[in-house]
């Protein structure tokens, strides 16, 4: 009797295991792909490329990163539908990309990397993001601080699609 009331008290837990699929937990945190592992990432599964490029010093980076990339609609959305990169807009490491080693440049007394100056167009401001397609083409460069909110508007204006309607 004891064995047929402990089958039916846990028959609903084994029950409930194989009828509801295991679901991931949802990500706390941003996944921050250098950018080497940007590439090969996408090489095997395109998707749109998310760049914060930052510095160091930057307090309204900082600020960003303290905020805005703790919002829970903001991890979920750069986790599932971006590779989402930092750039430090000042790294002395080369980046090797699509055949061509990019390397810090010395300016007076502190510099740029080569990578940070052609994504921002030269204009060098921080932070800005930057939003390109899989094949690396640049959809828009955004300038400045970004709370949850107008980050969200710029990422689903990529993940609809609509920059592209507006290419025709």
């Amino acid at each position: 009797m004891k064995k047929l009331l402990l089958f039916a008290l846990t028959l609903p837990f084994f029950a409930q295991a194989f009828v509801t699929p295991p679901q991931d937990p949802p990500a706390k945190k941003i996944h921050w792909y250098t950018w080497e592992e940007m590439v090969a990432a996408n090489a095997k599964n395109p998707k749109p490329i998310f760049v914060d490029v930052y510095t160091h010093w930057c307090g309204w980076c900082k600020k960003m990163d303290r905020s805005t990339f703790q919002d829970p609609a903001i991890v979920k959305t750069l986790t599932q539908d971006f590779y989402a990169v930092k750039l430090n807009a000042e790294q002395k490491e080369t980046i090797h990309f699509l055949g061509s080693d990019l390397k810090y440049v010395k300016n007076g007394r502190s510099g740029y990397h080569e990578l940070a100056s052609a994504l921002l167009d030269d204009r060098m401001s921080y932070p800005t993001t930057v939003l390109l397609n899989s094949k690396y083409e640049r959809i828009m460069i955004s300038p400045g601080y970004k709370n949850a909110k107008k980050l969200m508007r710029e990422l689903k204006y990529v993940t609809s699609g609509e920059y592209e309607e507006e290419e025709d």
